[in-house]
């Protein structure tokens, strides 16, 4: 399941800095901070609401247009990526206003960085932020009945270990169809070889017992229920070999029926695979309007 070369540090850091491999990135940074701000400034948006105590725990919300006698709007939450360890979900608001058009409520929760706090501290809070949006989406307009997550690289893995979640464990207020389908985007699912990566195993700090506690693909999978949907997994095409592998990983263990979709996506590097899903009629946001209209 793991990579072969799990001994070869300068090979891992090769196929897992995601900088290094796309020397733009300073753009598609500074392109996303300048939209996020004009988001903000253009969007109606509810900003910094606690989720819980804990540091980092707080979300924005995007309400969907209210329009009388109209459903509430299905809701998007969508976790950002980073390596658990950096950005913020301020650095995301430039992908709210495509779907807010579609009449869709976005929330961007924001979590603790490692080294900080763990992986496995990280997703428990994001437990926690999607136990808060089901229980107070409503009054923002939003279907607590319909939450679609979707997040990029270490938000990917995030969003995968949510579908996974046994939430009426977490609250008796809540169903085990929380989570109604997730679309991870650059997702990691095996954590194995991150913890023997030079570049990063100071910062995730992570052990062989949170490896297996925190790497979906050494989970069970998910179990179909009436109104429980399924994970899309889809990877930029000029990716790492690693992510790539780590792509087609989830669906080998979870199996077809879970995950139906294991993409890699022509052309788009790592950064730029975040930026097709709110370009109109491209496959990337066509797949995330399947997930919503499911």
């Amino acid at each position: 399941m793991t990579s072969p070369q799990l001994k070869n540090p300068t090979w891992l850091d090769g196929q897992y800095n995601n900088r290094a491999l796309v020397p733009e990135h300073g753009r598609h940074f500074a392109e996303w901070a300048a939209a996020s701000e004009q988001a903000r400034r253009s969007t109606t948006a509810i900003l910094d609401v606690q989720y819980g105590h804990g540091t980092g725990e707080m979300l924005d919300i995007f309400p969907a247009a209210r329009v009388p006698g109209r459903a509430p709007a299905p809701v998007v939450v969508f976790i950002h990526g980073g390596y658990w360890r950096s950005l913020d979900k301020s650095d995301h608001s430039f992908l709210a206003p495509a779907f807010v058009k579609q009449g869709v409520c976005v929330v961007m929760p924001n979590y603790a960085l490692c080294p900080a706090v763990t992986i496995p501290d990280i997703t428990l809070q994001m437990v926690r932020a999607l136990a808060w949006v089901y229980r107070h989406i409503g009054v923002h307009g939003g279907d607590p009945e319909r939450i679609t997550v979707i997040g990029h690289s270490a938000g990917g893995h995030l969003a995968a270990m949510l579908l996974a979640c046994q939430w009426p464990a977490v609250g008796a207020d809540l169903p085990d169809a929380l989570v109604r389908n997730a679309l991870s985007i650059s997702g990691l699912y095996d954590l194995e070889p991150l913890r023997h990566t030079p570049f990063l195993r100071d910062s995730l700090r992570l052990t062989p017992a949170q490896v297996r506690k925190a790497s979906p693909a050494l989970l069970p999978a998910p179990t179909l229920k009436e109104g429980r949907g399924a994970l899309f997994s889809v990877a930029g095409g000029n990716e790492s070999s690693e992510f790539l592998r780590q792509n087609q990983l989830i669906q080998q263990v979870w199996g077809p029926h879970v995950v139906p979709v294991a993409e890699a996506l022509p052309g788009l590097n790592h950064f730029s695979v975040l930026e097709a899903l709110v370009q109109p009629q491209h496959r990337l946001n066509q797949l995330a309007k399947q997930l919503l209209s499911a």
